[in-house]
């Protein structure tokens, strides 16, 4: 019997160029805002610090476009 993700944090390890899913889920948290990220919408997180960030603005103020 398959069980659903739905609802799970999903854990990864972040990549240069996309991510690794270490446990199965849905979503990831957002390191500065707490908000919830679907993993089809995540685009912004750094490699260094192993952290997603909801939006670019967010990712910026976090010193990614450092």
């Amino acid at each position: 019997m398959l069980m659903s993700q739905s609802g799970r944090p999903a854990k990864l390890h972040y990549l240069a160029n996309g991510f690794r899913v270490l446990v199965p889920g849905d979503h990831v948290i957002c390191a500065l805002s707490g908000e919830k990220i679907p993993l089809d919408h995540l685009r912004y997180w750094s490699v260094e610090r192993q952290e997603a960030y909801a939006t670019a603005e967010l990712a910026t103020k976090a010193g990614l476009g450092d």
